[in-house]
């Protein structure tokens, strides 16, 4: 799967020469690959850069895929199902790359896989150095695609915590907007942490309070404030890019509450709120509000488990539609129709000389931990 970036239109599935593996690299088959809301503004024209010296980029930053060849001496081994980590730290580097904090790179010159100078997952055969394959445990084959969007929830925990143990902080309950797919990741985690997990949605049917359910979280779809009624959040996560919601969850949680936001959100929206009552409850309830975006090593290997230890039959339920990419020109695979706005999707191919296939999940956000919403996947 290419695109010449800024030229809408320019999608195709073709051939590209096979990857040669550099000292240190591992190379892998593709299995699978999630197509997201950031391929297709990459598709649209919007934005991504090619790798140096080429007109089209490999897209494909969701990965999945078993190791064909291994360094000697790497903990990578052949056979190993793996995930590809998506950014690769700046070559300066900054401060923050320097000790392994790509994700909070400085400078702006790191790169990524499908999005910015790297070519993507998109394809066969890829590769990437040893310590960027996160090895997977097997049973994940039908989902591992997850594990990118997964780690960028893991990644919004993390700093959760961390902001957290300024002082005294012992959460009970965590209030989700939006049941997309990085919403309802981010539940899973604070179940798996043992709070009491609320997700709000705009939708009264269909398979999101369905799964919410299956959490043992409560559903909410009649607006925040009616939610913030029935539970006051010591957390809340912001996972739809509404801005609208963006300012209400900072008047929705407990006293030292912490919000997370992880939306990316549209510029040239204008909205009217009443600022000054909102941060001066802020100030003097020693209130948080943060973003978070991306992910790095730490946080894949974080999803990895957290993805090992759910129910594998829920994690399916993130995956609504299945497809082949071979065939497909001009366009990246139609998003869901089963859930509203932006959705998950991903690629993929049975064992065999075949392309990678193709997954979506639907979701109502513009959170993918990059730019934009997301997924899909195919047999």
């Amino acid at each position: 799967m290419t695109v010449e970036p800024g030229r809408p239109g320019s999608f195709g599935v073709g051939e590209v020469p096979d990857p040669t593996p550099e000292a240190g690299d591992v190379l892998v088959r593709g299995l699978a690959v999630g197509i997201c809301g950031t391929d297709a503004e990459i598709v649209a024209g919007e934005y991504g850069e090619p790798p140096p010296g080429h007109d089209r980029l490999v897209l494909g930053h969701e990965s999945l895929g078993t190791v064909l060849q291994a360094p000697a001496g790497s903990t990578v081994r052949p056979g190993d199902l793996v995930a590809g980590v998506v950014r690769r730290p700046d070559p300066e580097p900054c401060p923050a790359c320097a000790h392994g904090e790509f994700d909070m790179c400085r400078n702006g010159r790191y790169t990524e896989h499908g999005i910015k100078e790297l070519d993507g997952f998109g394809s066969q055969l890829w590769c990437v150095p040893a310590g960027d394959a996160v090895v997977l445990d097997p049973a994940l084959e039908p989902v591992g695609m997850l594990v990118e969007p997964a780690s960028v929830v893991a990644k919004a925990w993390e700093q959760i915590e961390r902001i957290g143990s300024r002082a005294w902080f012992e959460p009970g309950s965590v209030l989700v907007t939006g049941a997309g797919p990085i919403g309802l990741l981010a539940a899973l985690l604070g179940v798996q942490r043992g709070l009491d997990v609320h997700v709000l949605d705009v939708v009264d049917g269909g398979p999101k309070p369905g799964a919410v359910a299956a959490l043992g979280a409560t559903y909410h779809h009649d607006g925040l404030e009616r939610a913030a009624e029935k539970v006051r959040p010591d957390i809340v996560i912001e996972a739809t890019g509404v801005s609208d919601l963006a300012f209400g969850a900072m008047a929705s949680t407990a006293a030292f509450g912490i919000v997370c936001l992880t939306g990316v959100y549209s510029a040239g929206r204008r909205i009217s709120v009443e600022a000054g009552s909102g941060y001066r409850e802020m100030v003097l309830e020693n209130d948080v509000l943060f973003g978070s975006v991306n992910a790095n090593h730490r946080h894949f290997a974080a999803a990895a488990d957290a993805l090992a230890a759910a129910d594998p039959g829920w994690l399916g339920r993130l995956v609504t539609r299945r497809g082949p990419a071979a065939g497909r020109r001009g366009r990246v695979p139609a998003r869901s129709r089963r859930h509203q706005g932006r959705g998950r999707s991903g690629l993929g191919a049975p064992p065999g000389p075949s392309c990678p296939e193709t997954a979506r999940a639907g979701s109502p956000s513009r959170n993918d931990g990059h730019r934009g919403g997301r997924r899909f996947r195919s047999a």
